[in-house]
């Protein structure tokens, strides 16, 4: 099935249609992808692999909204960044298009954006992101590809990373210039002096 296909498909059908492994879109036809409505989170790689992911469940959605209503008082009482939600598509400089369950950018960063770029998808890497695990997410990724994503954040900008994996109570700590830290259920999750003096209570997400 072709790019062009893809998006008429999508116009006429409510239902989920399968995305072969490896299927690959230009920038331009993501980007008609990404306007549809129904279409569930998408992403880009920097190879142009179109990746689809599930829609969220009820409680893995709880959890996302529960880190980012936390991250979001946190800069609304440090005025320091913007927070974006999982449906914001970034734009990394190796050209992939990675829309994190939840980031955070410096504000002297976003500000450095025109207004169009503001509006569209952000050619930036955020500062901050956190990858969620879900069961949803699973269906579409391997476990080995979400470490991959976060190690490409990495590559890209990205200060700090958390992948969490509820079912096992396990946190990665991704952060730049430092090797992968693996935490068995902690309690919190401290920002760092990339997020100063924010902590993650986990008791709602684990």
């Amino acid at each position: 099935m072709s790019a062009e296909a893809l998006v008429e498909t999508r116009k006429c059908m409510a239902m989920p249609i399968a995305i072969p492994k490896g299927f690959r879109i230009t920038p331009e036809q993501f980007e008609q992808l990404a306007k549809i409505e129904q279409l569930a989170k998408i992403e880009l790689t920097n190879t142009g692999e179109l990746i689809v992911m599930s829609p969220t469940g009820g409680e893995a959605g709880e959890k996302n909204f529960n880190l980012y209503i936390d991250l979001g008082i946190w800069n609304r009482q440090t005025k320091l960044g913007k927070a974006f939600d999982s449906s914001t598509v970034f734009i990394l400089p190796n050209g992939a298009r990675r829309s994190p369950d939840v980031s955070w950018m410096r504000l002297d960063r976003w500000e450095t954006l025109t207004d169009q770029e503001k509006q569209g998808f952000p050619p930036i890497a955020p500062d901050f992101i956190i990858e969620l695990v879900s069961p949803s997410d699973l269906k579409s990724l391997r476990y080995e590809d979400l470490q991959a994503k976060m190690t490409e954040y990495l590559q890209n900008g990205v200060q700090l990373g958390w992948l969490i994996e509820p079912s096992t109570k396990t946190v990665e700590i991704y952060q730049l210039g430092e090797a992968v830290e693996v935490l068995n259920n902690p309690q919190t999750l401290s920002g760092r002096n990339v997020l100063p003096e924010f902590v993650l209570d986990l008791s709602e997400i684990f």
